[in-house]
């Protein structure tokens, strides 16, 4: 009892962190989960539950830079709301030992794309060099990109951030802050009507969500100091190590 609330405390400290410094931090908290025993599917929906209140507090610390956006930006909600609602409906009827196997290839899945962070920040900035001014078309695959996020972040959401700012370079956007307001206030959408939908299905470990979510604030704050000391390359190359040993662990698990 003792050590699974040690280890997921630490885990979802660390998680809170990493998600405040360079993203990722599902890659931790997720898989201590698995670890002390608990299954696959009721892991996602306590960690995806555990860790909204980090997007809401990421999303507030950013309101000024969000309120300047153009009042169109905040129709990304939508997508955000329904494709969060359609990824955790999917995990719900996703059955318990399909997930399982699945699982490894997600995380291997979410390491790759932080590992690849910043080869795709520059190939953005290329790309929103030359589209300051974004056709419909680009705009209407940005909604719909933002769509297909929503239901991977609903489904499973390690490394939905990355994606977001993807989606949202497309469209034009070039300011650091505001990416990462609107990152945040969607993330908010999509894992606020996940962890609806999950706690009304009963897949929520209570007693483990409220230990994970005192320990994501604690961490999230602690964040922006280690952050300094550290930085965000460190960190993002320690996250990307944990995560191909956790991928590795789990396909010899299977």
């Amino acid at each position: 009892m003792l050590r699974d609330v040690a280890v997921i405390s630490l885990a979802t400290l660390a998680a809170g962190a990493i998600n405040a410094i360079a993203g990722g931090g599902t890659l931790l908290s997720f898989p201590a989960l698995l670890w002390i025993g608990r299954s696959a599917i009721a892991a996602n929906a306590t960690n995806s539950v555990a860790l909204w209140p980090g997007s809401l507090a990421g999303a507030l610390g950013f309101r000024n830079e969000v309120q300047t956006l153009s009042r169109w930006l905040l129709w990304l909600m939508i997508p955000s709301l329904a494709g969060g609602a359609i990824g955790a409906l999917l995990l719900l009827h996703t059955p318990e030992k399909l997930f399982t196997q699945i699982v490894p290839w997600l995380i291997l899945g979410a390491t790759v794309l932080l590992a690849g962070q910043e080869l795709i920040a520059k190939r953005l900035r290329s790309l929103t060099s030359a589209n300051e001014h974004p056709s419909r078309g680009w705009i209407v695959f940005a909604f719909t990109f933002q769509l297909f996020v929503a239901i991977y972040g609903g489904y499973f959401g390690a490394g939905q951030g990355i994606l977001m700012l993807a989606s949202l370079g497309l469209i034009g956007l070039t300011d650091l802050h505001q990416m990462n307001g609107l990152k945040n206030l969607l993330a908010t959408c999509i894992n606020g009507v996940a962890a609806i939908l999950f706690a009304i299905s009963g897949k929520v470990l209570w007693r483990d969500a409220a230990i994970m979510t005192v320990a994501a604030i604690a961490g999230g704050y602690l964040g922006a100091r280690v952050a300094r000391r550290l930085g965000r390359k460190f960190v993002r190359f320690a996250v990307v190590t944990i995560g191909f040993v956790m991928t590795i662990a789990l396909f010899l698990k299977m």
